[in-house]
């Protein structure tokens, strides 16, 4: 199926979101991805629109699904997928953050022998999810309370999944809440698993690893294994948007 890009929704407005992104030192962010795993973006957001997409969770009309976790072994707490068209904001976000990934991106399925190129513009992989059978939109927003937690998992969807992601904590820790630290877990092989905690602060993003990453070794390079995961929230509430770049089937 040959589906067009989705337009923006006026729920929230788009502000300057690329050139935010663009902003970024990039080389910086990059160095921390390949050796790490993951890399923070500071303040992506301001307070005002942290406050905006987080009051969304109560207005069903911008979800396409809402998820229970304990329902089905995720954790505790929940979350909604948001449907087409997105949020004006967090469209912005999507297309201004995949050119910058997208590079990483291709660099790492280089190193790992994988064969799959990822487009420049985040529209031509939309095309391509859409062609295989992926068209139902995976950014979500997810809401946790106390003793709420996130299982270590990957946000797989289908046989096309862009290998990074990127979360945006929109509560203020101490604040808002206590505990709910995001949790990065890497196998590797032949070795135990290294363990990475990212502190975030409100508007912080987290970019990170989906699924797998090159590491170099002594005979080239080796994949490596992520699973991401929030830890036991304590005290009050924790929200958090999630932007995955690949549509799900």
């Amino acid at each position: 199926m040959n589906s067009p890009r989705p337009t923006i929704s006026p729920a929230l407005p788009e502000g300057p979101t690329k050139a935010r992104v663009d902003a970024y030192d990039w080389r910086a962010l990059t160095g921390e991805l390949d050796g790490f795993g993951c890399a923070v973006l500071p303040k992506l957001l301001t307070p005002e629109e942290c406050s905006a997409l987080a009051g969304l969770y109560a207005e069903e009309q911008h979800f396409r699904s809402h998820i229970v976790m304990a329902r089905h072994g995720f954790g505790k707490g929940e979350y909604r997928y948001f449907k087409y068209p997105l949020p004006g904001l967090l469209d912005g976000l999507r297309a201004a953050l995949y050119p910058h990934l997208a590079g990483i991106a291709n660099g790492w399925n280089e190193r790992m022998g994988i064969a799959e190129h990822y487009p420049d513009e985040h529209a031509s992989f939309l095309k391509r999810c859409h062609e295989a059978g992926q068209t139902r939109p995976t950014p979500l927003l997810l809401q946790y309370v106390p003793g709420d937690f996130n299982c270590l998992h990957q946000d797989l969807y289908g046989d096309l999944a862009f290998p990074i992601q990127v979360a945006i904590l929109l509560s203020e820790p101490g604040r808002d809440f206590t505990g709910g630290e995001f949790v990065l877990t890497e196998q590797r092989p032949r070795m135990q698993s290294r363990v990475e905690v990212v502190p975030l602060r409100q508007g912080d993003a987290v970019a990170f690893a989906v699924h797998n990453r090159p590491v170099s070794g002594t005979k080239g390079n080796y994949r490596v294994n992520l699973r991401h995961g929030v830890s036991r929230v304590r005290s009050g509430m924790r929200h958090t948007v999630g932007i995955i770049f690949h549509d799900a089937r």
